[in-house]
């Protein structure tokens, strides 16, 4: 992402492995951070969710109550992402954990009613943004060259598995110890993250300084990266083809019903989840450098077009195929990790990330979102279908973006 400061990785250099990212002893410390904060957050938003419907009966109380987790995202991009480069990352992430910890115990209590719990939990969330920027920022400082785009492979592997098991084990934790008792061991799991960081991750300067508010600054530097032709054309590229395939996850269980096995929309929801662990790591394991770049444009267009089958109304366990497909097709991405790592200055790397995970899970809430919307009034199969088909349209859009470098 550099125009400057940084050394351009070749694209033809060697490919690294798995086991040299994970040789690193200061990213095993990274990654085990980051999975201990994927565990705490994933049961912390399922026993939240079922404490708010036991106490109102309310299936769209429960909903804002599962969604309050990822609400707060948007507000902390546009405002707070200044501060993933002005304090150093081990602070923030550090910091971010104790205040999840504080959150986590308060919900456990019982302490609040039911709207101060969600209001709780969507004001605690804002920072969530920076310590994520503060997190994937730290990477290029950890790993080099291809051991870089691999990271990134592995954490978007940890958060795909976290969504293919973590639910189902979240749900027997809830059953064995009940709702409040699973939030008390969300607290435990934030404060080993926060004791891991700090026991076993060096520390890491802050990438500038600021003399503007961090909320002036935010604004001025994510319209500085957006000024930038090569960036916004990467930025996009990355956020508006995944973003529309996930609007055909907006009714997914609605489709299950369609097809008379309504049982089966966990399967679907797996089978995505699956194809994007599958994805990483079989395109970051056994292809190159050069190899993933050229892979871009057909994997992006894989993200759509297998939704087109929708059509036919297959069932679940075809259905599942055509979306773990889709799924794989999300490794088009480690064909622009470099690329994107290049195009910004290093002294606005956390904010650049920032700006990048926060467009993305943004979009893809809002396309959820819409897709939800739209069987209202379409059947779910048609939705899929519309879904793949602008995810396709998408890609093509970005072609020449998902193009390999010279």
């Amino acid at each position: 992402m550099m125009l400057s400061a940084m050394t351009t990785t070749p694209v033809a250099a060697r490919s690294a492995t798995y086991r040299e990212v994970f040789a690193v002893g200061e990213f095993r410390v990274l990654f085990g951070s980051y999975t201990l904060f994927l565990i705490g957050e994933t049961v912390r938003m399922l026993a939240l969710s079922v404490i708010v419907y036991a106490a109102t009966g309310s299936p769209l109380m429960s909903a804002l109550a599962y969604a309050a987790g990822f609400l707060p995202y948007a507000l902390g991009g546009t405002l707070l992402l200044a501060f993933a480069d002005r304090w150093p990352p081990r602070t923030v992430m550090i910091g971010y954990e104790v205040l999840r910890t504080a959150v986590s115990v308060v919900l456990a209590a019982g302490l609040l009613p039911v709207p101060a719990m969600l209001a709780l939990v969507f004001v605690t969330g804002v920072p969530s943004a920076v310590a994520s920027a503060s997190r994937t920022a730290l990477l290029p400082d950890l790993l080099d060259g291809d051991r870089y785009v691999l990271g990134r492979a592995v954490f978007s592997m940890a958060a795909g598995g976290t969504q293919v098991l973590g639910f189902a084990a979240g749900g027997m934790l809830i059953a064995a110890v009940g709702a409040p008792g699973a939030l008390w061991i969300t607290a435990a799991t934030c404060l080993a993250s926060a004791g891991l960081l700090q026991l076993r991750l060096s520390h890491h300067p802050r990438r500038r300084t600021g003399a503007s508010a961090g909320i002036s600054e935010t604004w001025q530097v994510n319209r500085a990266l957006l000024r930038r032709p090569a960036v916004r054309a990467l930025l996009l590229a990355q956020w508006l083809a995944p973003a529309l395939m996930v609007g055909a996850e907006g009714v997914l269980v609605a489709y299950a019903a369609q097809v008379g096995a309504p049982d089966a929309a966990g399967l679907l929801f797996a089978a995505v989840a699956a194809g994007m662990f599958a994805g990483n790591l079989i395109v970051g394991r056994l292809v190159g450098p050069a190899g993933r770049e050229r892979l871009a444009r057909p994997l992006a267009l894989a993200l759509g077009l297998p939704l087109l089958g929708f059509v036919l109304r297959p069932a679940p366990g075809y259905a599942a195929i055509l979306l773990a497909v889709s799924g794989f097709g999300v490794a088009y991405q480690l064909g622009l990790a470099r690329r994107f790592l290049d195009a910004v200055p290093e002294t606005q790397r956390g904010q650049a990330f920032g700006l990048l995970l926060t467009g993305t899970m943004t979009l893809q809430g809002l396309a959820a979102a819409a897709g939800g919307a739209l069987g209202e009034v379409a059947a779910p199969a048609l939705v899929v279908t519309l879904a793949g088909a602008a995810s396709a349209v998408a890609a093509l859009m970005s072609w020449r973006t998902l193009s390999p470098t010279p």
